[in-house]
């Protein structure tokens, strides 16, 4: 699963997404219906036809329950030539070469050779209408000049009501210096923090092994770790930045977060390391976050709040007694491989192909990538990490989430809790709730398929926020809130 923040950039998965399997066909352009305004006049020349397209044309086409965006960028050269390139943004994909034929105005041919793909259309009311063809499936296809903008007003701006301060530590190997933000809580005095990054540091080695810290009325700390993929500490994904919004929810409600750069990724340094790298190894890198903050002697408790394969990783933190909460997002509660076959299983559904992958027939395709990361992760069984976590747990799922299926996962973490409740009230030790209509980032949606998360507005639920929140303060209830 350490591919879910990009999704895929790469072609293999537009053609799995398109159920390619044949060469596609060549296909003429569509008629324009009756109803619509007679189409505009063919340009006198290629040049003028290269003038009209130059710049982006978006349009959106529908596969299986989902839609895809496609943008075809036509560029024009200083000969007037004109080129073309097809990004599919809702996947991560851009810059898919292409070849273009616009000498037949107002008739327009664009071929796609790595994809077997081709879009045939015609210039029409301002728009051009035709056809995307793949794999034997002829698809209606509109494009408008211009790629609408994302909007995401959930991200915060500065200047934030509370102070931030960037710091760096070791990681969880000689190699690894991980870079990231604490936010402190609204209020905190900001003459505490002088002097904090150097002697943090020094103490993080042996904080690891420290109970926390013994004045109860300090502020509670939370530290995130990230899903599958080389990420960001925003976890930033489709210009959404989910680890941001949380950290400045967080701080706005009395609680402090450390969020970082995963190793080999950003301002952190490591990437020798990530080819071999495995959910273990990113587990050592969050202990020494905890360890860091641990360090500083500003915090009455240290959480850790993890997303995707960053909730196992908080499960191992929580097996180990170096956490005092446990928070998991979208994490897994049965074997590696299970999940990872019903996850593939769910997205194939929703694209429309008609496949029933078995546990040991995706063990096969694993095994064969031989991916390190992989390799590890489908032998991985959270039950005994889930079983031993005794401090306080809150597990959520988005009851759409096609990446770690709630009623396979989530059902299977409060079965496995030592004091697991399903009610999803805050009267226990833990809490355990599945959200209605929410998707694997926790945004609303309306089939949880990971190609809707770009064109969401929302970054995350505001039911989700404020109930991380609360129950922060229902379980630390004599931190200085």
């Amino acid at each position: 699963m350490r591919s879910h923040a990009a999704i895929t950039a790469s072609v293999a998965a537009v053609l799995a997404l398109l159920s390619v399997s044949v060469p596609a066909r060549c296909l003429t352009a569509s008629r324009p219906q009756s109803s619509v305004s007679a189409p505009e006049p063919p340009a006198t020349s290629a040049e003028t036809v290269s003038e009209v397209l130059e710049g982006p044309w978006s349009g959106k086409i529908s596969v299986g329950q989902t839609e895809l965006t496609l943008v075809f960028n036509f560029a024009v050269s200083d000969d007037g030539s004109l080129s073309v390139t097809l990004d599919s943004p809702d996947q991560g994909a851009e810059g898919i070469e292409a070849e273009c034929d616009a000498t037949a105005s107002p008739m327009l041919r664009v071929n796609i050779p790595s994809l077997l793909a081709s879009y045939s259309g015609i210039l029409y009311g301002g728009n051009i209408v035709g056809t995307f063809s793949q794999g034997g499936l002829s698809l209606p296809l509109t494009l408008k000049k211009g790629e609408p903008p994302l909007l995401r007003p959930q991200t915060p701006q500065p200047p934030y009501p509370y102070a931030v301060e960037d710091v760096s530590f070791p990681g969880g190997s000689p190699e690894v210096t991980l870079a990231g933000t604490i936010s402190y809580p609204s209020g905190y005095s900001a003459s505490a923090i002088v002097g904090s990054a150097a002697t943090a540091a020094t103490a993080a080695s042996t904080a690891q092994d420290k109970a926390p810290g013994s004045d109860n009325t300090a502020p509670v700390a939370v530290v995130m770790v990230s899903g599958s993929g080389l990420q960001d500490r925003d976890e930033q994904i489709f210009g959404h930045r989910p680890f941001l919004v949380i950290a400045d929810y967080l701080a706005r409600n009395g609680i402090a977060s450390l969020r970082y750069d995963d190793r080999g990724f950003g301002e952190s340094t490591g990437a020798e390391t990530v080819g071999t790298a495995t959910t273990e190894d990113f587990m050592q890198d969050a202990l020494a976050a905890v360890g860091y903050l641990r360090g500083t002697g500003r915090f009455s408790r240290i959480g850790v709040l993890g997303h995707s394969e960053g909730a196992s990783i908080a499960f191992m933190l929580g097996a180990l007694g170096k956490a005092d909460f446990v928070i998991s997002l979208a994490g897994i509660g049965v074997k590696g491989d299970e999940a990872l076959t019903a996850q593939v299983n769910r997205i194939a559904e929703l694209s429309g192909q008609e496949v029933e992958l078995g546990v040991e027939d995706f063990r096969r395709s694993a095994l064969m990538q031989n991916q390190p990361w992989l390799s590890w992760f489908i032998d991985y069984d959270p039950t005994a990490d889930i079983s031993g976590t005794a401090c306080p747990v809150m597990a959520v799922n988005g009851s759409l989430d096609s990446q770690v299926i709630p009623s396979l996962n989530l059902v299977a973490i409060a079965e496995k809790l030592p004091e697991g409740s399903a009610d999803g009230e805050f009267g226990g030790k833990n809490f355990v709730k599945e959200y209605a209509s929410l998707n694997h980032l926790f945004q609303h949606c309306t089939t949880g398929a990971p190609t809707e998360y770009r064109g969401i507005e929302e970054t995350v639920s505001e039911e989700l926020l404020a109930d991380i929140a609360a129950w922060i303060r229902e379980i630390c209830p004599t931190a200085s809130w």
